[in-house]
């Protein structure tokens, strides 16, 4: 017994490796590439693999947003209110989302990730253009966190990848500023994601706790692989990765359940 504990603890340890370094290769954080394995891997109904990955992210956003903060100054007056925006849309969106059927609930995924995925790929294709300038007022900045939460309490992921387009697009923000900005309101509604889905069983510690030590092992190693990187092909190649996986789930059903 003991044996087959430690096989399975050391298995645990080196799949949250593999996923803490794609995640940092692709800044994502892992969740998303957490979630279908858990999903289709270890047969977790969608619910419990959202809640589980969560388990695994929510050390791994703490750790970054503290090494992130340390490079890039977080402006404190548009984080913090996002950041509480962010965090009640994620309770009461996640209190709505563990009630959800879970075909309903893999199917909300797979489109979110399958519509992210074109639309990197068509940006990337250079139809469109980075814009800089500001076309909302940027009192209303901290709005971001309505749709970045509203994504974490739905699908456990994806806030970051919600915030920081909205934020560079319709308020004008630098890259480095839209991303800390998101970082800050992430890393919150993680928190408060996790908690609403651990009051309703739907984490699963015994396989979060371990990933989550494997993650933080290995995804500083992956954001330096990615920095080296061109940051075109790096577009390229996440953009496939979310339409595959979103595919895949879609079809599931058809021939696997």
């Amino acid at each position: 017994m003991i044996s087959a504990v430690s096989i399975d603890l050391v298995y645990l340890i080196a799949l949250g490796a593999a996923l803490g370094f794609f995640g940092g290769l692709f800044g994502i954080g892992g969740g998303i590439i957490a979630v279908p394995v858990l999903a289709i891997g270890f047969g977790m109904s969608q619910s419990v693999a959202q809640g589980t990955s969560l388990s695994m992210m929510v050390p791994i956003l703490i750790a970054g947003l503290w090494k992130y903060s340390r490079k890039h100054p977080i402006p404190l007056p548009s984080a913090i209110y996002a950041a509480l925006i962010a965090s009640f849309t994620t309770y009461f969106v996640a209190e709505f989302a563990t009630g959800l059927d879970q075909t309903t609930l893999r199917t909300v995924f797979a489109v979110f990730l399958l519509a992210l995925g074109i639309q990197m790929g068509w940006k990337t294709s250079g139809r469109f253009a980075e814009k800089s300038q500001c076309r909302i007022s940027e009192k209303l900045m901290p709005l971001a966190g309505l749709f970045g939460g509203g994504s974490m309490g739905l699908l456990g992921v994806g806030g970051g990848l919600v915030a920081t387009p909205i934020l560079t697009t319709l308020f004008g923000q630098r890259q480095a500023v839209a991303q800390s900005i998101s970082m800050a309101l992430v890393t919150p509604c993680a928190v408060v994601a996790l908690l609403t889905y651990n009051a309703a069983d739907a984490v699963d510690w015994w396989v979060g706790l371990p990933l989550a030590i494997g993650g933080l092992v290995t995804v500083s190693k992956g954001v330096s692989l990615a920095h080296s990187l061109p940051e075109q092909k790096m577009r390229v190649l996440f953009s496939m990765m979310l339409v595959v996986t979103a595919l895949f789930l879609l079809a599931k059903p058809y021939w696997l359940d």
